[in-house]
């Protein structure tokens, strides 16, 4: 890339750093609790393991070694996923850089992911495991595209690693190489690069970075899988043809989810010049059409083959989230005027960048007017910390991963367990007092839930302690509503 191309695309990248730098800051802003997939983050950056459970091991990987050096704290959690973020994006865009020559395209195409809800906003909430997803499937169809534009060694390392990294993530990510290959095998032309002796390094690098969860999957196929196809394969006692039906509703539905507010942009953006530019093509655009109609298949073949009944639209990102890109192919293949588009597309961009912010700060925040609260409302900090008033615990046991992830936040130092997560379950033998803690919704029983009865009986040899239960006001709590909270201790014996 010359030094006036870097220049041409700088500006975008500026601006997505400002961007997520506030995103970083909306966060930490918003709530000190953490969300679900925070939460198991937090929590099982206690140990390092080849595997945690249904999901592969990149981002637990990833976060444990920041917290390594970070301490475990909120701040460092939204660092990294927006730090993760902002390289897709730029890897995005370079991307659309060795494609695209109309540099207001190449704009368009990178802002572009932001009309993507699944990315823009469901991101931000609270996925992890699918921002790794989407990082990974960024490094991949940038080292993918060199290679077939600009053949290097670089290149193929560069899809290799995307490779390695996406089916540590994710474990669906698996068709997106799939995909790419049988796409560039049916055409002549790029065919050379696939018969290339410096593809055997890009497998030898996937290899080898999905090795040590490769030797823990053979062993823990069923523990990695069962949660994930539980998902998918959700139809109750339907027949197959109505499980089928299901399967392919959900997918149309999740397409729709996914690209509908991408294409009414582009529609609003470009205006009666869209539609004929759809008809217009170009050999990347053609690699592209078979790469995404190879994806949808092999989600076809899950469905009919498969028993799959739910699909996920997140599912899709993988492989739609090229889909702004594409678009700006079909457009510049077609040579529609771009200058008047890229300045209607600005403020739509600027509106995202506000809005999305305030949409997950006011979500929380709202709550002080509505009465409805989030789990980003709920006090765990505080109970924390009335309880450490009554005596300081030498390990916890929670009443779910949610629960210990947001105390582990706060009490770094001290053991914490889930019972809902058998995989974690140090000695605690020597360890008093044992506090234990679980949440309460409203009107359930407030005695100690039978798992965590269970789990003492099983660990310990003890029975149930007496329960208590503590109240503690919301963040952004309207009036004096309240979270409560079950606790117990368990002390020295004797």
């Amino acid at each position: 890339m010359t030094e006036s191309n870097r220049r041409d695309i700088s500006w975008i990248f500026a601006l997505l750093a400002a961007y997520f730098v506030l995103q970083v800051g909306v966060r930490l802003a918003t709530s000190h609790s953490l969300d679900l997939d925070e939460a198991e983050q937090a929590f099982r950056s206690q140990w390092l393991a080849a595997g945690y459970g249904p999901q592969p091991p990149f981002y637990n990987w990833l976060q444990y070694t920041v917290f390594q050096f970070a301490g475990v704290s909120l701040t460092a959690l939204s660092i990294v996923k927006n730090l993760l973020l902002f390289i897709s994006y730029l890897l995005y865009g370079l991307t659309a850089r060795l494609v695209l020559r109309d540099k207001a395209l190449v704009a368009i195409a990178t802002l572009g992911l932001l009309t993507i809800p699944q990315m823009a906003f469901e991101m931000q909430r609270d996925l992890t495991h699918t921002v790794a997803v989407f990082f990974s499937a960024s490094i991949f169809f940038y080292g993918f595209i060199r290679s077939l534009k600009q053949p290097s060694l670089a290149s193929y390392l560069i899809a290799g690693i995307g490779i390695g990294f996406g089916l540590l993530a994710k474990y669906n990510f698996a068709i997106l190489p799939a995909a790419a290959l049988i796409a560039a095998l049916s055409d002549a032309r790029l065919r050379p690069r696939i018969f290339d002796w410096r593809l055997g390094l890009t497998a030898a690098v996937a290899l080898v970075i999905t090795l040590p969860h490769l030797f823990w999957l053979k062993d823990n196929l069923d523990f990695a899988t069962a949660r994930t196809l539980e998902k998918m394969t959700a139809s109750g006692d339907a027949s197959y043809l109505t499980q089928v039906a299901m399967g392919v509703s959900s997918l149309a539905l999740a397409i729709i989810s996914f690209a509908a507010l991408t294409v009414a942009v582009f529609a609003i953006v470009f205006g009666k010049s869209l539609r004929p530019a759809l008809g217009s093509g170009s050999e990347w655009t053609r690699l592209l059409e078979r790469m995404m109609l190879v994806f949808l298949a092999g989600i076809l073949l899950l469905i009919v083959f498969g028993g799959a009944a739910g699909i996920k639209d997140r599912w899709l990102v993988p492989m739609l989230f090229i889909l702004p890109l594409y678009f700006c192919l079909k457009i510049e293949a077609a040579g529609v005027e771009t200058g008047k588009a890229l300045r209607r597309f600005i403020p739509v961009v600027a509106v995202i960048m506000i809005g999305v912010p305030a949409a997950l700060y006011g979500s929380v925040a709202a709550a002080r007017f509505t009465g409805h609260y989030e789990r980003l409302n709920r006090p765990y900090a505080g109970m924390l910390e009335i309880l450490r008033k009554q005596a300081e615990p030498a390990a916890i046991l929670a009443g779910d991963s949610l629960l210990a992830g947001n105390l582990r936040q706060d009490i770094p130092g001290v053991p914490i367990l889930s019972a809902d997560y058998p995989g974690f379950n140090p000695d605690l033998s020597s360890r008093r007092p044992l506090l234990l803690v679980w949440l309460l919704p409203k009107g359930g029983s407030e005695a100690l839930p039978p798992d965590m009865a269970e789990w003492l009986q099983a660990n310990l040899g003890t029975s149930a302690p007496e329960a208590s239960v503590i109240d503690v006001p919301y963040f952004y709590g309207r009036g004096d509503d309240r979270y409560r909270f079950g606790y117990a201790w368990v002390n020295q014996p004797g």
